[in-house]
């Protein structure tokens, strides 16, 4: 059931923070800083494939959250934290240094973003858990 709802809960809340963070807070920032030309309009967003990306993401961070034994808030949003900034290194890394997506400001911007939305993810995960299974 830990993995269930960790997916789960995990899932919704990157989708509802990244829809905030990314889609409002950093959206002027990022428009400035990044090379749009393959980005879909956002009324031919493919919806299905979004929520699955984000209940996938939610099962990545609850297996290592599960794996790495947290029990407690430090730890999801420690190893949240942690895997954030991994991820969001190793994608942008690889993506700046094929692309022209973006500058290296956005590149920074978005590593620290990520890192602290997975942050927030590992402490929901870890929330939802409740009393041991």
């Amino acid at each position: 059931m830990k993995i269930l709802r960790g997916t789960l809960f995990g899932g919704i809340t990157f989708f509802f923070l990244g829809w905030l963070v990314y889609g409002f807070l950093l959206a002027g920032f990022m428009e400035a800083n990044s090379n749009a030309c393959a980005n879909r309009l956002d009324t031919e967003m493919v919806w299905w494939a979004m929520i699955l990306s984000n209940l996938i993401l939610g099962l990545l961070l609850t297996l290592i959250l599960k794996w790495s034994g947290a029990s407690g808030i430090g730890d999801g949003i420690k190893t949240g934290a942690l895997a954030g900034l991994l991820m969001a290194l190793t994608m942008d890394l690889m993506m700046y240094s094929m692309t022209t997506l973006y500058n290296l400001k956005v590149l920074v911007v978005d590593v620290i973003a990520y890192s602290l939305l997975l942050a927030i993810m590992g402490l929901v995960i870890v929330l939802t858990w409740g009393k041991k299974d």
